[in-house]
Order: C-alpha cells, then sequence, then structure tokens
C-alpha cells in the first residue's frame, strides 16, 4: 500500500467538488430563484498557488452555478465541468486532454456522488464535515469544513509535502 507522501508526490491534477467542498453544502435561495453561495476567500489563494506550482486544476460538479463559473473564470481554472449527471466521463476527458494517469490526479469531495472518481484517483481528499462513506475511502480528511479553508489545507498539504520531496531529493 502507497504512503500518503508516497500519493502527493505523483499528483500533477487536483480536481474539486464545489457544493460541500468550496462551499458550506448550504444554497441561499432568493425570492426570485437567484441561488447564492459563500466562499472562502483563502480557497481560492490555494487553487492559485496550486496553479503556479504547476499543478493543474480542475472542477467537476453535479450542479450548476453561474455564480461559481465567473469565480472559476476569475481565479482562472480553465478546467470546468459543472452540471454534470456522470462525473465519470467528466474525469475520463479531463485525463485525455492533460495526458495523466489517475495515479497522477487528485479527487476532493465530500458526499456519495464523488466516490468513483474518489475511487480512481491516486489521492483521495475530503472535508472534515463530509458524508461517512467518503471519509471512509480518503486517503486524507482535512481538519476543516467544506467552505471554512478546507481547499486551501488540501492545497497546502500538496505543494508543503512535494516541496520537501524535492529538497530531500
Amino acid at each position: 500500500m502507497r504512503t500518503l507522501s508516497e500519493r502527493i508526490h505523483d499528483i500533477r491534477c487536483m480536481v474539486f467538488d464545489v457544493d460541500g467542498v468550496m462551499t458550506d453544502c448550504k444554497l441561499y435561495l432568493a425570492p426570485d430563484g437567484t441561488e447564492l453561495k459563500a466562499v472562502h476567500v483563502r480557497d481560492g489563494l490555494g487553487l492559485k498557488l496550486l496553479m503556479q506550482a504547476g499543478i493543474e486544476v480542475a472542477v467537476i460538479s453535479g450542479r450548476p452555478s453561474a455564480a461559481m463559473q465567473a469565480r472559476f473564470e476569475y481565479l482562472g481554472i480553465r478546467h470546468v465541468w459543472l452540471n454534470v449527471d456522470e462525473k465519470i466521463p467528466a474525469w475520463e476527458a479531463l485525463k485525455a486532454r492533460l495526458n495523466l494517469r489517475d495515479e497522477q490526479m487528485a479527487m476532493m469531495g465530500d458526499d456519495t456522488p464523488d466516490l468513483p472518481l474518489m475511487q480512481r484517483a491516486g489521492l483521495a481528499l475530503t472535508v472534515a464535515d463530509a458524508h461517512p462513506k467518503v471519509l471512509a475511502v480518503a486517503h486524507w480528511a482535512s481538519r476543516l469544513s467544506g467552505g471554512h479553508g478546507a481547499v486551501r489545507d488540501a492545497a497546502d498539504l500538496v505543494l508543503n509535502t512535494q516541496a520537501a520531496q524535492k529538497v530531500m531529493a
């Protein structure tokens, strides 16, 4: 069995779910049907730091969100799949686009629709308040809940581990 450090060493792309990972899993609904979501600013910086380090960042989510699409564009995230019923085809398209293997990809999810991707990923990450089935398959769980800096926590884990590995090499 590969150690957490060995898994992190190979990561070239980190994939994130939105609701429950980048948000607190709550939907704020206005009377006109407008949907609002709260995000953590540190998570955005974590995503930027990953990309600056040469790690691709992608989003695969089952829900549509114009607000989140705008956020991803602002952050410079080029690989975004929103409103997808089946996440595996998006995963496979991303792997082909980037010419990567499952072992080189990390997935951060929080609920059962994320399990198929987490089970394929070389590194399965989750948030502190994830569904128990997700916690059971994750290689690592943040001490933080979704929407409260867990994405930054995961980014720091990967970046710090890979930086330490380069120093030791």
